[in-house]
């Protein structure tokens, strides 16, 4: 930096007020702006604002605002729908954004410019990082702040408006709804006249689906979102011909009539304790369905015609069985539970694209063989749940994996002389997978490896670390490893990361 972009930044951030929202929200606008004259713009403007000698924080945040893109603008306004203080589910977030048409269709996927957007708005320190994983954000919020902003300016364009019910009212003039309590009150207004977009309850008390109108009212939605809790669907959600995205909590089943929402991109169903949900056999005929999460009890036939689907969660090892996965050609995300080690995962080796795989055993089951990961060869992230009678050698994974979660996996024999040989392993996650006593990682292994966690290795008393091992370690995480007594003194000066 330049000193006299220096000093005018120190001039600006005396002028916050000492208020660490307002000196990040404006380093991060300060970031995308190129050169002195930008800066001196940007001073230019808070200079006319300055009571008191300090800049009010509302006027940095609008500066902010005004300053992102149209499409980044509508992706911002649309967590302030959300009630306060949430920390909110990222692939959530990109879900819904894709939905409503705020990310443009291009050459590149959806899904990865709707996370650039995302990343955009936590670099301008607009939205909050609330955690990670993978490298990846997972949960974020806004300050309450930054929220009432959000509200505030969707409110003078009508992106959205909140149902009062003080007042019972809620703006005419906005295409999106979102109710926080007394949902039954909410559809009492007359809403005939109005062309919905989207209508998002939060109301854990609304349980009488039967209120929604779902034939007139909301028949031009594009998002209907349901956080409450439970009920049941009725048939007339099949009139919602143009859906692209539905979130239903504490749902039994959904009805047939969910085969005529043909452009749905995002189905998911969210159930506590485990809860299982029935899907019709007509949800293979989602054609354009990208996104499937449901715990659903049966095994849902001719999957495999969802040609589209690129994440597919909450699937039973026994519903994937007889599966001939080899239409799903998009899918990059695999989740399966349940598994035992009576079945073959054999089919999985035909899905050639696939990214990430989270494989979870059954209680106190095993693993089928592992070797039908070698024809994964774009797999990056792989978490096993469940015991490994024999970890595979290292030429059994792909060598494209970056990060392994293995938990439970009751391994007897030194897993690190395989894992150590992995060339582009960045991430290691060893949770209750070890029960042996040393662990040894020879010279030249784990090349790559940035991060490691060793967790509830109760019976590890040694760990020998070769000179030339792990050359690029950067984080370090011990955890309920009672017996181990010394770590490597080259891993004394690594930072310990905390508990993800």
């Amino acid at each position: 930096m330049v000193p006299v972009m220096e000093r005018l930044a120190r001039d600006m951030v005396d002028k916050c007020g000492g208020l660490p929202l307002a000196i990040v929200v404006l380093s991060g606008l300060l970031l995308h702006k190129r050169g002195l004259d930008e800066w001196q713009k940007v001073k230019d403007h808070l200079w006319k604002n300055i009571k008191d000698d300090s800049i009010e924080i509302s006027y940095i945040l609008s500066l902010s605002y005004n300053d992102l893109s149209t499409a980044l603008k509508q992706c911002f306004l649309y967590f302030g729908i959300f009630p306060e203080d949430q920390e909110l589910e990222a692939e959530n977030i990109i879900r819904l954004w894709m939905a409503e048409g705020f990310i443009p269709r291009g050459e590149e996927r959806m899904e990865d410019v709707a996370e650039d957007f995302l990343n955009e708005l936590i670099r301008r320190s607009l939205v909050q990082v609330a955690g990670t994983f993978w490298e990846k954000v997972i949960l974020c919020r806004v300050h309450d702040v930054v929220r009432d902003l959000s509200i505030q300016k969707a409110s003078e364009v009508n992106f959205f408006d909140i149902y009062d019910p003080r007042n019972h009212s809620i703006s005419f003039l906005c295409i999106r709804h979102a109710i926080h309590d007394q949902g039954e009150k909410y559809l009492s207004l007359d809403l005939s006249n109005l062309k919905l977009r989207s209508v998002m309850f939060f109301d854990p008390d609304f349980l009488n689906m039967s209120l929604i109108n779902f034939s007139s009212v909301f028949q031009h939605m594009y998002v209907l979102y349901l956080d409450t809790f439970g009920g049941t669907i009725p048939d007339a959600i099949g009139s919602l011909y143009h859906l692209k995205y539905l979130r239903l909590t504490g749902i039994h089943c959904l009805p047939s009539s969910i085969c005529n929402l043909k452009n749905l991109q995002t189905l998911r169903v969210v159930n506590e304790n485990g809860r299982l949900c029935q899907l019709p056999r007509e949800t293979a005929d989602l054609i354009d369905l990208r996104y499937l999460d449901a715990p659903y009890s049966k095994p849902l036939k001719c999957i495999n015609k969802l040609s589209s689907l690129q994440v597919l969660k909450g699937l039973a090892c026994d519903q994937w069985k007889n599966v001939d996965p080899v239409d799903l050609v998009n899918l990059r995300e695999l989740s399966m539970h349940d598994i035992t080690k009576s079945y073959s995962l054999n089919n999985i080796s035909s899905l050639n694209n696939l990214s990430t795989v989270t494989l979870c055993c059954e209680d106190d089951e095993s693993f089928p063989a592992l070797e039908f990961l070698t024809s994964c060869q774009k797999l990056q992230k792989l978490w096993l749940e469940g015991e490994i009678e024999k970890l595979p050698l290292s030429d059994a994974f792909p060598n494209s994996i970056t990060m392994m979660v293995l938990v439970k996996s009751k391994l007897m024999k030194d897993p690190m002389p395989i894992l150590g040989m992995l060339p582009n392993l960045r991430n290691l996650d060893l949770l209750k997978a070890y029960e042996g006593n040393e662990l040894t990682c020879s010279d030249n292994s784990f090349s790559q490896l940035e991060f490691l966690r060793l967790d509830d290795l109760e019976k590890l008393e040694r760990w020998h670390l070769g000179t030339s091992a792990m050359p690029l370690i950067k984080g370090l995480a011990i955890y309920h490893c009672p017996k181990l007594k010394e770590i490597p003194e080259r891993m004394k000066d690594v930072e310990r990361t905390p508990y993800r």
